[in-house]
């Protein structure tokens, strides 16, 4: 199901409110919709971060058109917090963004099982 070599690449960088570090993720991949690819590498992203660094908050924005990464994050564990407004310069236009976060210990964070070979990511 994954052959063809890199399905894309997920960042992160280091942010912070005031003294309190976190990070903002994102993830970059080729056209591949409907497999749970991005909810995988999402999910695999969120625990890694977690596992090796101390940082309690993880965030992620997406453009509010973007209902693919919106189901994506929510799937691996992110929570909406609101729309930023006029955010992200694109095609000569500006565009809305949604920010979503996920917290260290949330205990709505789906299981690492619903991958895409279990058929229910």
């Amino acid at each position: 199901m994954f052959s063809g070599g890199a399905l894309g690449v997920v960042a992160w960088r280091r942010t912070s409110a005031g003294r309190t570090p976190y990070w903002n993720v994102g993830a970059q991949l080729r056209p591949s919709r409907g497999r749970g690819i991005g909810t995988a590498a999402q999910r695999l992203l969120v625990d890694y971060l977690f596992a090796h660094s101390p940082v309690v908050r993880l965030e992620a924005d997406t453009e509010t058109g973007n209902v693919a990464e919106q189901r994506s994050l929510e799937k691996a564990g992110f929570t909406r917090e609101g729309v930023m407004r006029a955010v992200g310069f694109r095609d000569g236009q500006w565009r809305d963004a949604v920010r979503y976060a996920v917290i260290r210990g949330d205990t709505a964070r789906p299981d690492m099982a619903e991958g895409p070979e279990s058929g229910r990511a």
